[in-house]
């Protein structure tokens, strides 16, 4: 990346270069210039200690206005709130500060507990049998719609109540477009007007459908996280409606995002590194260390936004209070000065703390269900399909802030 490259950084997703391999150009930022001023207006840090400074800090840096972050996408005569999938996003409790972040996160944590989630690993498993005994007479299949959608979509759906009965092809495919599409205002661009209209019309969907599911719940209480978070209470209060809505979207959507990313990036990683899919079919155990492994080398989750509340210093620079700070966490998860050898895709690595699931207080509320989830399917697929063949050459990739292929193709011989 040439000096004027790196003077008008940014994540562009229509940069077919950087959307196809990022990892050159956040190296060289972080090498030349590591606190970076970026002609869009924000601040890129993109050192791990850095961008740990930034995401753990809460006196200094939060989330901000949330119309004001959006409008410097749009301009500032952009009515934010007047779009549903803005709207939807701004309640979302990752883009709130304290109090309300504490109060709804806590009721959300009341909910989906570590027991609730480990409780899950037998389901989880049986649904990823479900998946793959009916692909694998086929001798092939899509994996990204077929099976890496699939999987974390039908486990939240088990986990709301949603049962197999109501979760047929058809609903399975209209809340995965629909995520898809109402998450497009999570790449933090100024969306044209036919993505933006399609995004709204598909949170609009989206919330109809969750409304119905707590009205079901209310009527009839089952051991589930629909229920756990209609009868959840902090001093006695609980969640309104709309906040029960803007959580189960959130929490699916996280699963979908951060899950369905992390199968697909992952087997297209393990198969580019053919060393280390053997290694894992040899030891299928290793499936656990593989997934922090993929989530650190090719992660679902490539930046996250942050605004400085005070003036404060991030290694040389100040950064003003009111400034807009993109933390740059794939370029934090190559860092030489935290991981060895970080260029090396290594499932056996014991170093931990990739920053894909963010940190502070904001860290993300479903990792162990997404690591449970990557576990289990990688390690599903090792065992049931070792001679994996996948298509690696040329990816097409969605999203750049969240990175994930729009498809993969695999074979196999089939019996």
């Amino acid at each position: 990346m040439s000096t004027a490259a790196i003077a008008s950084f940014a994540l562009d997703p229509h940069d077919a270069a950087l959307l196809a391999d990022p990892y050159p150009a956040f190296n060289r930022l972080r090498e030349t210039d590591p606190v970076h001023w970026s002609d869009l207006g924000y601040w890129v840090v993109s050192r791990y200690d850095d961008i740990r400074a930034v995401v753990m800090d809460r006196v200094n840096f939060g989330q901000g206005d949330f119309v004001r972050n959006i409008q410097l996408l749009y301009g500032p005569d952009f009515d934010v709130m007047s779009h549903p999938a803005y709207c939807w996003l701004s309640e979302v409790f990752v883009f709130q500060d304290p109090p309300r972040h504490t109060r709804l996160r806590g009721l959300v944590t009341q909910a989906l507990t570590a027991r609730r989630v480990q409780e899950m690993r037998p389901r989880i498993q049986q649904i990823t049998y479900i998946l793959l005994d009916r692909v694998i007479p086929n001798g092939g299949m899509e994996l990204i719609h077929d099976f890496a959608y699939r999987l974390p979509t039908l486990v939240m759906c088990d986990m709301l109540g949603i049962g197999e009965d109501e979760a047929d092809d058809a609903l399975l495919s209209a809340l995965n477009q629909a995520i898809a599409d109402s998450f497009l205002v999570l790449e933090m661009r100024a969306l044209p007007p036919d993505e933006l209209d399609l995004a709204n019309r598909q949170i609009r969907f989206l919330e109809d459908f969750f409304r119905g599911i707590f009205d079901k719940r209310r009527a009839e209480p089952r051991d589930d996280l629909a229920t756990a978070l209609l009868q959840a209470r902090e001093n006695g209060e609980g969640l309104s409606e709309r906040e029960m809505v803007t959580v189960a979207i959130g929490l699916f959507g996280a699963g979908f995002e951060t899950t369905a990313h992390m199968i697909g990036n992952g087997i297209l990683t393990l198969h580019r590194h053919p060393e280390e899919w053997a290694r894992l079919v040899a030891e299928p155990a290793l499936a656990s260390s593989a997934t922090e492994e993929i989530l650190r080398f090719e992660s679902s989750l490539t930046a996250t936004y942050r605004t400085a509340f005070n003036d404060t210093m991030i290694g040389a620079r100040t950064i003003r209070a009111g400034d807009r700070v993109l933390a740059l966490n794939g370029a934090g998860n190559r860092d030489p000065l935290r991981f060895s050898d970080p260029d090396r895709f290594d499932i056996g690595r014991s170093e931990a703390k990739q920053l894909s699931f963010g940190g502070g207080i904001h860290f993300c509320v479903g990792a162990e269900l997404a690591r449970l989830e990557g576990e289990i399917a990688l390690a599903t697929l090792a065992r049931r399909l070792p001679n994996m063949v996948v298509q690696t050459g040329s990816p097409a990739w969605r999203g750049l802030l969240f990175r994930g292929l729009q498809r993969l193709d695999v074979q196999w011989a089939s019996a």
